[in-house]
């Protein structure tokens, strides 16, 4: 049984997520620019550009220096999937952008490609028709979120709005504006830009200084505001590397850390060496110091069978497996995209594919491979290959579900018996 527990909450500094919403013409793209100039303090811009290139027209000029440019990045993208968006982030990712904008995100809701389109393209293919297409696109949409919102630099997304319409009793009343997005899109950033005719009112903010500010043309004075608001708190990387260096670090928590900073895009954060103070990145410091505590001697135990045939290739009562070379390599690795998507058919195999299996998926992952986890996403690949190789053997069980279940079950009542175990032995050794 997985426990939990509750910490006192501190404040992080964050990055900006940002979204300016208007009807076309009322100056979305270039306030993007201007304010990314002010986030950016230096630092590269990038542009997803859905617009048709629309944002180039705000790129500098050869030869023509008196023109008022701005200098960034640019990725057109005219099929708005959201596999782009997550590819286009990781691009960002590895590019270094300080600051990507996303321009503009209604496309990749209503555009071509987009989770509308994808929800009729799947209703086609499934029993219950768009209804049921709902549940895998609802799953892409969150990737793409989870994508675009752990982008280690700042985020500006802008979104349109157009005219929102009832009809009633034959007439048609006008009911005000209408964003182009999934309805509480605006819940997933931090500050909301309504925009009219180049002024911009905060109507959807976390930091009470900002909430209800006005400005004609935001630009890098704006900018500045929300960092202000942004920086009041400690930094994350700061809170990871404490973690590292105090005394006592085992080696499975450096694996927990190295899933916390994967799970936020900190892996290639910037930082120095706490030892050399030579730069570094967070992903090899945390590698570092979890070889150092690392036992002398590791390996993936098979999970035992309460069946009376062992699974295929395992006979009861053989050696733990030895890593191989590759596995070891990949322990730190962060799970794959592709064992992502092989995870939910494995799980759905055995039984625990509906979404209100999560529980019981997360409690089974956390048997099998030896260790809580709150997600999926904070499984090491050799964790993720592991739990893989294990559905995939219970999977072609003639009775998979409930041979599955019977064997997480002996694994729940091994673990309690050695949790028993151990507390045995501490108090006979403190008697």
């Amino acid at each position: 049984m997985t426990t939990f527990t509750f910490a006192p909450a501190t404040r992080e500094t964050a990055k900006a997520r940002i979204a300016l919403q208007g009807p076309g013409g009322s100056g979305k793209t270039k306030t993007a620019l201007r304010m990314a100039e002010g986030l950016a303090k230096g630092g590269p811009i990038g542009v997803v550009d859905t617009e048709r290139g629309s944002a180039l027209k705000y790129a500098p000029v050869p030869g023509r220096p008196d023109i008022e440019a701005h200098e960034f990045a640019h990725l057109p993208m005219a099929f708005c999937s959201p596999e782009n968006l997550i590819a286009a982030v990781k691009a960002a990712e590895e590019a270094r952008l300080a600051v990507l904008i996303i321009d503009s995100w209604s496309h990749f809701w209503a555009g071509k490609g987009g989770l509308l389109a994808r929800v009729e393209e799947e209703g086609k293919k499934i029993n219950g028709g768009k209804f049921s297409a709902w549940a895998p696109v609802n799953e892409m949409e969150q990737d793409m979120l989870d994508a675009l919102l752990h982008f280690p630099g700042h985020v500006i997304v802008t979104m349109r709005t157009k005219n929102d319409y009832e009809l009633n009793n034959g007439k048609v009343k006008k009911l005000g504006v209408k964003t182009v997005q999934r309805e509480g899109a605006e819940y997933e950033v931090d500050v909301v830009i309504d925009m009219v005719e180049g002024t911009g009112t905060v109507t959807k903010t976390r930091y009470t200084a900002l909430d209800g500010a006005c400005v004609h043309h935001p630009g890098p004075e704006f900018a500045e505001a929300i960092l202000e608001q942004l920086g009041q708190g400690v930094d994350p990387v700061q809170v990871i590397v404490d973690e590292l260096v105090r005394e006592g670090l085992t080696y499975d928590r450096a694996l927990e850390l190295h899933g916390q900073a994967h799970n936020r895009r900190l892996l290639n954060a910037d930082l120095l060496h706490p030892r050399t103070g030579v730069p570094a990145k967070l992903g090899d410091v945390i590698k570092e110091y979890g070889q150092a505590v690392k036992p002398v001697a590791t390996g993936v135990t098979n999970p035992p069978s309460t069946s009376s045939a062992p699974p295929a290739g395992q006979d009861h009562g053989a050696p733990p497996a030895t890593p191989s070379d590759s596995e070891q390599g990949n322990e730190y690795e962060p799970v794959t995209a592709p064992q992502m998507r092989m995870m939910h058919a494995c799980f759905t195999k055995v039984g625990l594919g509906h979404k209100d299996s999560r529980d019981a998926r997360l409690r089974a992952t956390a048997l099998i491979i030896g260790r809580p986890i709150s997600s999926a996403n904070e499984l090491t690949k050799a964790e993720a290959q592991t739990l893989l190789d294990t559905l995939t053997t219970w999977g072609e069980r003639e009775n998979p579900a409930d041979e599955f279940a019977a064997m997480v079950q002996g694994l729940e009542h091994d673990a309690v018996r050695a949790a028993g175990d151990a507390l045995y032995v501490a108090a006979a050794q403190s008697a």
